[in-house]
């Protein structure tokens, strides 16, 4: 994996989306995704207040920016100029073994749209595009099928079952 300024996908778009880097004036419309229980079930460790949870989140990303760690890319509606979801490729170390990640959620009124396979195969190109890795992983919690199927859609196959941070989690990967 070559750690590069190109992990994120800033000024990228897609079909509908526009990436760019995330704000902290976008914490409030975030927010909605923590107040949703779909949106967390899956994942233990979470704190149960939903401001705490963003913060933790948002404090990652920055910290990320910081440390040319990758991060997630706020992503925009080109149509409607609204916040969709979140999106990127993440540098992240899997069973001691450093990997780079797709990570994507979505706003709850935003899903089953196809947004999710879009950014998601975005971020897939824009790898391949860079060299950045050899694979790509995306690391799902193993009762969140929804997010399996986006991995699945973006060429994805599912290559181990391990735990990460105290959570049971499938590894889906691609190689580029």
């Amino acid at each position: 994996m070559r750690l590069s300024e190109n992990l994120l996908l800033e000024n990228q778009e897609s079909e509908r989306l526009l990436f760019r880097k995330i704000t902290p004036s976008d914490f409030e419309k975030w927010l909605p995704f923590y107040y949703d229980p779909d949106s967390t079930k899956h994942w233990d460790g979470l704190p149960e207040d939903p401001i705490i949870a963003c913060q933790q989140q948002f404090d990652r990303v920055f910290e990320r920016y910081d440390s040319n760690l990758g991060g997630m890319n706020a992503l925009i509606s080109k149509e409607t100029q609204q916040l969709v979801g979140i999106c990127g490729l993440l540098v992240q170390v899997v069973d001691e073994i450093q990997e780079l990640e797709i990570g994507y959620s979505l706003l709850p009124k935003f899903r089953k749209m196809g947004f999710a396979i879009e950014a998601a195969q975005r971020c897939k190109d824009h790898a391949m595009q860079f060299e950045l890795s050899e694979s790509l992983i995306s690391i799902i919690h193993v009762d969140n099928l929804p997010s399996q199927n986006v991995a699945q859609k973006n060429g994805m196959h599912l290559d181990k079952t391990t735990t990460y941070k105290q959570n049971q989690v499938h590894i889906f990967r691609v190689h580029l």
